[in-house]
């Protein structure tokens, strides 16, 4: 059976088969007991993906039953509290993602901005079925002792081309917060080295290493942000501040975190609050890496985000960026800017940094989700000097890159990077245009590419947003304790921006209704 279905999914990419027919499905239309609806855009032409379909399509609540069943399930194996519900990524296509229920979605959040180029990609399939692959997808080696013979030019075709200004070097992790951690261990490595100078390691740094003490465990720090995410385990854990659940009971760190600037919005409204908030934030990272210094806690390096994503989608200038890494060069500290959730092209350019045009380039460069596989990027100087000082036994997946390879002929082919740019501008202004109409429900509407943003009133009202709009045939994200964020694939075009937008249009204006409705079934 598996065999024929496979065989039935290759027909179909070679066009023998023919595309499903659309002509049964339809959007879901407003309940036509409520009034008062708003739509603020026409809808653009048909988008000429031909794996995306028309338009959301609900069949039941979400979760629906099938889900909760799997939930249940679930939850007796592990915590499943997190699962919002089930998927059949078989269905799922383009920017549409269809629930164990039938339920078919338009998704905004797209896995939390890890999909690239849309569900059930063609270029991608195609990829998969060819023999050639067959060894790459089958093994997955031990790349630190044993890699494929191509493994090096298949780095140069994915990961190299598209590497950062100025950090021809690059490792290979599997998620973004291995990619992080070990980003730390090779600036601390870097500067131990630039203090030992040429000196050899010393027979009492071996020995004092086994037992968790300097000098072979130097008192070293990393400087991160309040309100950053940076990952989960326990080096990245304490340069992560964005939620309290995140940390709680676990161990850390004591190591110095800047505030990050709170702007105020709109930006053209406040430019002369901004400039103090943000010479502030950058006073105080300069006074804390001197503070640190003078209780013997070196600061190694600085972490920061282009722009803080878990912790509320917050936004600094580029100027606040060349400045921190002015700050970074004058202390000698390293400056890592994690791109784990900005990478990928969302911004309207591969890497969100690129935006703030540095003169001299940061000194590592962290990705993942978008990129297919997590790793670094670093300059020369960082590169350990001796074996397995950063090593893991799968250091990622030559697979990865393969289809990391795949996914950037396609954003070259299709100029997804423009396209990023251009459905940005229409769904940021549509929010602008919704934060007008309806400013007690919307407010800091922010974004850069389709990397958007805005906040609400309060965490309960986010929620129930949210929570309405899924039901509606939409998915979307929260972050930091009010904000809903927006992580569309890369071939998410205007048309996908009008449409979301006429739905969330007549949400907002039956916000009240929503509200009522939601407050008699909890009353009964």
């Amino acid at each position: 059976m598996c065999q024929h279905l496979f065989f039935l999914s290759f027909l179909f990419c070679l066009r023998i088969v023919p595309p499903l027919n659309y002509t049964d499905i339809i959007t879901v239309p407003p309940l036509e007991f409520l009034s008062g609806h708003r739509y603020i855009s026409q809808a653009a032409a048909k988008i000429d993906v031909d794996f995306d379909y028309d338009g959301p399509l609900m069949k039941t609540e979400v979760p629906g039953p099938r889900s909760r069943e799997l939930m249940k399930q679930l939850n007796g194996i592990q915590n499943a509290e997190a699962v919002h519900f089930f998927c059949n990524y078989e269905e799922s296509r383009g920017n549409y993602l269809v629930d164990v229920d039938g339920n078919r979605m338009l998704d905004l959040y797209s896995q939390i901005s890890s999909i690239p180029i849309g569900y059930s990609h063609p270029s991608l399939i195609k990829l998969l079925q060819q023999p050639q692959n067959l060894s790459t997808f089958v093994n997955r080696p031990a790349l630190g002792i044993l890699p494929p013979e191509n493994f090096a030019e298949r780095l140069k075709e994915s990961l190299l081309s598209v590497a950062p200004k100025g950090l021809p070097q690059v490792i290979t992790m599997s998620c973004g917060s291995c990619s992080n951690e070990n980003a730390f261990k090779a600036i601390f490595m870097w500067y131990r080295s630039k203090e030992r100078g040429h000196n050899n390691v010393t027979k009492e740094e071996l020995e004092s290493c086994m037992i968790n003490q300097p000098p072979g465990c130097p008192d070293y720090a990393m400087l991160s942000f309040m309100g950053g995410f940076h990952g989960r385990t326990m080096g990245c854990l304490a340069t992560t501040h964005s939620k309290a659940i995140h940390k709680l009971d676990i161990p850390s760190l004591d190591w110095p975190i800047a505030p990050f600037p709170r702007l105020k919005y709109p930006l053209e409204d406040f430019v002369k609050e901004n400039q103090q908030e943000e010479a502030r934030c950058l006073e105080e990272v300069e006074d804390l890496i001197v503070k640190y210094r003078k209780k013997k806690k070196i600061v190694a390096g600085i972490i920061i985000e282009p722009i803080q994503s878990e912790g509320g989608d917050n936004h600094a200038s580029d100027d606040f960026f060349r400045k921190l890494r002015d700050i970074a060069r004058k202390h000698g500290c390293a400056f890592l800017v994690d791109e784990v959730q900005t990478g990928g092209g969302c911004t309207g350019k591969f890497w969100a940094h690129e935006h703030w045009g540095l003169d001299d380039p940061a000194d590592v460069v962290t990705f993942s989700k978008k990129m297919m596989t997590g790793g670094f990027f670093h300059k020369e100087e960082f590169r350990p000097n001796a074996p397995y000082r950063i090593f893991n036994t799968w250091l990622g997946d030559p697979s990865k890159n393969l289809m990391l390879a795949e996914v950037i002929k396609v954003i070259k082919r299709e100029d997804l990077l423009n396209n990023a740019t251009h459905a940005g501008k229409a769904l940021l202004t549509g929010l602008l245009d919704l934060q007008a109409r309806y400013p007690h429900l919307i407010s800091r509407v922010r974004g850069r590419g389709t990397f958007c943003s805005f906040d609400t009133p309060n965490d309960a009202t986010r929620n129930k947003l949210i929570t309405i709009a899924r039901n509606k045939g939409v998915v979307l994200g929260g972050c930091g304790d009010r904000s809903i964020r927006f992580r569309p694939t890369l071939i998410f075009k205007d048309h996908h921006a009008h449409l979301f937008l006429n739905i969330f249009s007549d949400i907002l204006a039956n916000f009240k209704f929503w509200q009522r409705r939601n407050h008699a079934n909890t009353t009964e």
